[in-house]
């Protein structure tokens, strides 16, 4: 299977559970999920222990808006949206402390 290239970007303070890095470009098995995305960004790329703040129950945690190519993930499948070449995917924290 052919490796395809995605982006993956972080922001609202997500970026500080991946080295600070608001971007990072990947490249992924053809066939991969947003799903398994998520698993492969907190088992090779998220530096911070605290798992919880990203993923709760195998899934992305309330209150991160997720959007495939700048349309919500839940207009495009959510975990099951195969990614393509190309495919930009942003997590967002709307979480916010006070």
């Amino acid at each position: 299977m052919a490796n395809i290239p995605i982006t993956v970007e972080f922001s609202g303070g997500l970026e500080l559970l991946f080295a600070s890095e608001r971007s990072l470009s990947l490249e992924v098995a053809e066939g991969t999920t947003v799903g398994e995305l998520v698993n492969i960004l907190v088992d090779k790329h998220m530096v911070d222990t605290r798992t919880e703040l990203f993923v709760v129950d195998g899934t992305v945690r309330p209150g991160i808006l997720v959007l495939i190519n700048d349309a919500d993930w839940e207009l495009e499948g959510e975990e099951s949206y195969v990614l393509e070449k190309k495919d930009t995917i942003l997590f967002v924290s709307t979480l916010h402390g006070g």
